[in-house]
């Protein structure tokens, strides 16, 4: 019995040093920059917030990568979105667009310059 739970104890330390490290984007903000601004800038804008050039002729805005739905979204669920698209919005799928590094890489560069936007 006390060897089921140390297995479970192991168990559980291993899964949840995991899901921390999986939390850790590793990629290149500078790198992340260049491919937002050539795939991302004309529907997310400048600022981050969902208002680039072409947002206001869709007919579902782009996500503000600023809001806090969007911060509190884990680099995984972020890294889907951005590897698979988001059904019925305007985002797609870059994958087979973008290596896994560049995706990593613009998700860096997110994370680095979008602080949360704070309601007053």
């Amino acid at each position: 019995m006390k060897a089921l739970s140390v297995i479970i104890a192991m168990y559980l330390v291993v899964l949840g040093s995991t899901w921390a490290s999986g939390q850790t984007a590793r990629g290149n903000p500078k790198e992340g920059q260049a491919v937002y601004e050539k795939n991302c800038l004309r529907c997310h804008g400048n600022k981050l917030d969902g208002k680039g050039p072409e947002s206001q002729d869709l007919i579902v805005r782009p996500a503000s990568l600023r809001s806090l739905i969007t911060q509190s979204k884990s680099d995984w669920e972020l890294l889907v979105a951005i590897s698979n698209g988001v059904l019925f919005s305007p985002m797609h799928s870059f994958r087979g667009k973008l290596t896994d590094q560049q995706m990593l890489d613009v998700l860096s560069y997110i994370r680095a310059v979008s602080p949360p936007d704070v309601v007053s």
